[in-house]
């Protein structure tokens, strides 16, 4: 691979998704009981696919597969993004953890942007 990482682990864009990850499981437990195959399920399925996408691009050692799956990360943080806008819309969860959400959002797209850049820059 062009760019040098070790271990998909190490890098700060899958830390930060974990991390989104984690809040948006919170922030979903809060959600209404008879909306847990709705909102709740595709929130939390979308957030944590941000995570394993980026992990399993970098498990495939080449440069342009690990794009193609940092890509698609990118789609599932967007889907995430308006998934956590949507509950917002409806008023369900804490407002502060959704506005943390979404700055969370933000901060990995661009991660993401950047590392998708180096890794072509490399090649």
């Amino acid at each position: 691979m062009g760019v040098d990482i070790k271990s998909y682990r190490d890098l700060l864009v899958w830390q930060q998704a974990m991390d989104l990850a984690v809040l948006c499981y919170k922030l979903s437990k809060k959600f209404p009981k008879e909306d847990l195959f709705g909102l709740t399920s595709q929130m939390r399925r979308s957030s944590a696919s941000v995570a394993a996408n980026i992990a399993e691009g970098h498990g495939r050692e080449s440069s342009q597969t690990f794009i193609q799956y940092l890509r698609i990360s990118q789609g599932s943080l967007k889907e995430t993004e308006t998934h956590v806008i949507l509950a917002g819309r409806l008023e369900l969860g804490n407002k502060l953890e959704l506005k943390d959400a979404l700055a969370s959002c933000d901060e990995i797209g661009k991660m993401l942007r950047s590392l998708i850049r180096a890794i072509q820059d490399k090649k």
